[in-house]
């Protein structure tokens, strides 16, 4: 028998965006219930139950940082904004907010099945959070702190951040950093760019940068996360 088909609840106000985005969704096996305003979201958050929710951050009534708000308040379930802009720091208040990802338009079909998959798999497991070194991530916050003191990442050093919390056992490679940091940032990001990224990260959530603890270099290959556990 197959896997129940999960509900994807979509508010997106461009009528052609939609359209596309309901027919590819469909077509990779999910259900979609679209709607176009704030309004509509909270009447349609009240009927049903949904799985994960695609979020524009700009609607005729309002925005997406309200719908946001709104979601969490009823239904403990992953949200990725949807944004036409550039503009960091809606995306930095978005993921305060307890947004788990975020897509920038115009964007890959593939990479935005593959982001809808990876935080549906994290709702499955339940809220990740990292403990260690002095550092604590919770991913359902989007809250960080070191020291008991929060942190406050940019957008991108946040992105990069998730790659190794979601992936703790695993060895990232440079090539992987590279594509997932091109697709949250929607444009190219070379070697020595993200050079400068793990400099900055580093920088923030390590005692000692020079000696890294948390973000270990895997001479060779690329790097790793230490140090880590997920909450039960």
């Amino acid at each position: 028998m197959s896997r129940e088909m999960k509900r994807i609840f979509l508010v997106e106000d461009d009528k052609a965006i939609a359209k596309n985005l309901t027919l590819l969704l469909q077509s990779e096996g999910f259900a979609v219930r679209r709607v176009s305003t704030q309004q509509e979201a909270a009447a349609m958050l009240a009927e049903g139950r949904f799985d994960l929710a695609l979020v524009d951050i700009s609607l005729p009534d309002g925005n997406g940082f309200a719908v946001c708000t709104q979601i969490k308040q009823v239904q403990d379930i992953p949200v990725i904004f949807l944004t036409a802009s550039g503009d960091e720091a809606s995306v930095v208040t978005g993921l305060n907010m307890g947004a788990n990802d975020y897509v920038t338009k115009p964007f890959r079909p593939r990479e935005l099945v593959a982001r809808i998959r990876a935080a549906l798999r994290g709702a499955d497991r339940g809220p990740a959070v990292y403990a260690g070194n002095g550092l604590t991530v919770d991913t359902a916050s989007g809250i960080v702190k070191k020291n008991g003191s929060e942190v406050f990442l940019s957008a991108m050093e946040y992105r990069l951040l998730l790659v190794f919390i979601n992936n703790p056992r695993s060895i990232i490679t440079r090539e992987r950093l590279l594509d997932e940091l091109w697709d949250a940032a929607g444009e190219f990001v070379n070697n020595n760019t993200l050079t400068v990224y793990i400099k900055r990260l580093r920088e923030k959530i390590e005692e000692d940068p020079a000696d890294p603890q948390i973000i270990l270099t895997v001479r060779g290959t690329g790097y790793r996360l230490g140090g880590s556990h997920d909450a039960e």
